[in-house]
């Protein structure tokens, strides 16, 4: 792999590398994996996701699904449309509040979608902690809400509002969310930390896991000498607070993953922590601090567990390419181009193929959904009626 680097991109990575040492010997030669990646993407001014870069698209480090076409926004729109309708019946704000925006192409294909449907949505709100990407969003929606005279109010957060009344989304956030690093060695679960020594970052074996924060399949499963996995506490710390905070709506995410038999099987002997940079996929999580994204695979299971912990109506987990189809990808594809035309549909066709492919997008990444009083909306309708939804429960 040949990535050459400018100086100014050398300079970042070593400032960074500096004060993540420096915490190390701060703390007595050793910090858990999940201090190393939350500096990594997220040391003020320094991280991968707080300082500016061009993370996103053909010349990024990586590519979304609404990077790649305004049908994936649209066709979500399906799903969204009884919620906002819903809203809009009982007399409250019809809003979305969108986790880690991107660009913005997402926003602006669901925004677009629902002004060809003629529906006047209230609130898109966006919670983005990347200062680069939120200057892109706004100068982005906004171009959008003046064009198409929008009556839409857009707005950026710091946090969830309590007692949320609408819908919120989060397009791959989940895996970028800190996770902690563990390793089975003599019997027994170990946190798998970081060291500093001769230059360079290390993998060191820490205190023993407490017991109670394994899952089942790490405890039921036998496992070789030395197999590295990923606990994600953090992650489910914030879907405990996202349940909590949100009093009626739905709640969807799109994100690469395994449930948890899946993600803890015995021959995954290296877990799923990788790193990218310029669409290059790394093995070395330690590899360019700050100037490459570190993510690790969604576990589903224990998410699903702690939404239904904090009392949400119901929970659903299928694969990306079920979702689309049972929420009528197609038809919006043969809505926006005419397959008679190749120039107009072939890219169309050609995202298609990149979204619904197992080989591609449509098995690794998956929609998880949750609802909370949704029947106060809709009261004919469970969480597994909504478009996109009506397939197999994968939970």
């Amino acid at each position: 792999m040949d990535i050459t680097l400018t100086s100014a991109e050398m300079e970042h990575s070593q400032l960074l590398s500096t004060k993540i040492a420096h915490e190390i010997d701060s703390r007595g030669g050793w910090i858990p994996f999940s201090r190393y990646m939350e500096m990594a993407l997220y040391e003020p001014g320094f991280g991968y996701y707080s300082a500016g870069a061009h993370k996103l698209g053909a010349g990024g480090d990586f590519t979304t699904a609404p990077e790649l076409s305004p049908l994936f926004g649209a066709t979500i729109v399906t799903t969204l449309l009884p919620i906002l309708e819903g809203l809009k019946a009982r007399g409250l704000p019809t809003q979305i509040l969108e986790f880690g925006a991107g660009t913005g192409k997402l926003a602006q294909s669901i925004l677009s979608r629902l002004a060809e449907l003629d529906f006047g949505l209230d609130r898109y709100d966006i919670i983005e902690i990347s200062p680069d990407l939120a200057q892109k969003q706004e100068k982005r929606l906004s171009q959008l809400l003046t064009e198409k005279a929008l009556p839409t109010q857009c707005t950026w957060l710091t946090a969830l509002p309590k007692d949320y009344q609408g819908i919120i989304l989060a397009n791959e956030v989940i895996d970028a969310i800190p996770c902690e690093a563990i390793i089975y060695q003599n019997g027994f679960w170990y946190w798998y930390g970081v060291t500093f020594a001769n230059d360079q970052f290390l993998w060191k074996s820490g205190q023993p896991v407490e017991q109670d924060l394994l899952p089942e399949a790490l405890l039921t499963s036998h496992f070789s000498e030395g197999y590295v996995t990923e606990l994600h506490l953090q992650a489910n710390a914030w879907i405990r607070h996202v349940a909590q905070q949100l009093d009626t709506g739905l709640f969807l995410t799109f994100d690469y993953g395994f449930p948890e038999n899946e993600y803890y099987h015995p021959q995954r002997l290296a877990g799923t922590l990788m790193a990218h940079h310029r669409h290059h996929a790394i093995q070395d999580p330690f590899h360019l601090p700050g100037l490459c994204d570190l993510t690790t695979h969604v576990e589903w299971l224990q998410l699903a567990r702690n939404a239904l912990a904090e009392n949400v109506d119901d929970v659903f987990l299928t694969n990306q390419a079920a979702y689309l189809l049972d929420a009528g990808i197609g038809d919006i594809a043969l809505e926006i181009g005419d397959p008679t035309k190749p120039e107009i549909f072939l890219p169309i066709s050609n995202a298609l193929q990149k979204l619904l492919s197992e080989a591609e997008m449509g098995e690794l990444f998956k929609a998880f959904a949750f609802s909370k009083k949704l029947q106060t909306l809709l009261p004919d309708y469970r969480l597994e009626d909504l478009p996109g939804l009506r397939g197999r429960n994968r939970l």
